[in-house]
């Protein structure tokens, strides 16, 4: 059944376990995480970047969400835009209907536009019945059309955030606490670390959910898979260099208060490392079914570990 996400995230704030927000680009993808979805009975969302909307289109994508929800009539699913900077699309995606829940970024703003444009947002958005995510702090990295520079990049300030959410009505809040969008998330040798004690202040000011974005880790078993049999076809290079937020961290975020958290670079590694396997060992076919049915399969394989994870099964 399609949802928002006010009363699922609202629980997993509570008992301290996370949804992921996995984002989609094409049916493959959205069945390999509704599958698993399925499979553990877990809640899930289902996002589209502006960067999937102008390669897939929104009609395509919003009819494969709702169709995944009408399938599922007991499982929860939203149907989300994620990190909607172009106030224009954001607009149009709620006066559609066709989602249930949408992103604003205006965190690139000062803060009181910031609050200015999300409040707008959120108003026109409660108005029919759906949720807001906010954000609040740049996110650095690049990632689709989201491309937030070291020198842009801000951790979210604990004092800013009550005034905040109290402004906007929001109903979660993305913040900035050291993760960072694309692959490669931190430079040659730097260690990755959150800023959990950032995070226990924020947690402590609002009861709202918390977002980590940027929360992809990069398995390292991905990274095999994806440059087997690298050297025939030079491709070695391959995102080689990436780094990703350890496992172990991501835990003690959603332990201090994070509801959600989004994952792309690892489904696309693990759909791409399916694809590139199955080209460089069966020779033989034409057939575009045999060549997405391994990388439908490697994505629901990843997110049912991801869905565990976040520690669901603990609860339900």
């Amino acid at each position: 059944m399609l949802v928002n996400f006010n009363k699922i995230l609202q629980h997993a704030r509570k008992n301290k376990y996370a949804i992921g927000g996995f984002n989609i680009n094409n049916l493959e993808t959205a069945q390999g995480i509704i599958f698993a979805a399925e499979k553990l009975n877990a809640p899930v969302i289902l996002q589209t970047s502006e960067g999937a909307i102008e390669y897939g289109g929104i009609e395509y994508l919003a009819a494969i969400g709702h169709v995944a929800a009408e399938l599922n009539k007991k499982l929860p699913v939203v149907l989300h835009l994620d990190h909607g900077k172009d106030e224009a699309l954001v607009e149009r995606v709620i006066k559609s209907g066709w989602y249930s829940s949408v992103m604003i970024d205006a965190s690139r703003y000062s803060l009181e536009k910031n609050i200015s444009v999300t409040r707008r947002i959120v108003e026109l958005a409660h108005e029919r019945g759906m949720s807001v995510e906010a954000e609040l702090g740049a996110i650095s990295g690049q990632e689709d059309l989201v491309n937030v520079s070291q020198k842009e990049a801000a951790y979210t300030d604990p004092e800013q955030v009550k005034k905040f959410v109290a402004l906007t009505k929001c109903d979660a809040l993305a913040i900035s606490i050291g993760t960072a969008h694309g692959a490669v998330k931190y430079v040659s040798g730097e260690k990755p670390e959150l800023d959990l004690e950032r995070l226990s202040k924020i947690a402590a000011i609002t009861k709202i959910p918390l977002v980590l974005h940027g929360a992809s880790s990069v398995p390292h078993e991905l990274l095999v898979e994806l440059h087997k049999s690298c050297g025939p076809i030079g491709d070695c290079h391959r995102i080689h260099n990436a780094v990703g937020i350890p496992e172990v961290q991501i835990k003690k975020a959603i332990a201090r208060g994070i509801a959600k958290v989004n994952v792309d670079t690892d489904i696309r590694i693990a759909f791409t490392a399916a694809v590139r396997e199955k080209l460089l060992t069966d020779a033989d076919f034409i057939d575009p079914r045999k060549l997405l049915a391994p990388a439908r399969d490697a994505v629901q394989k990843l997110v049912e570990k991801k869905i565990k994870l976040f520690g669901f099964g603990r609860v339900a």
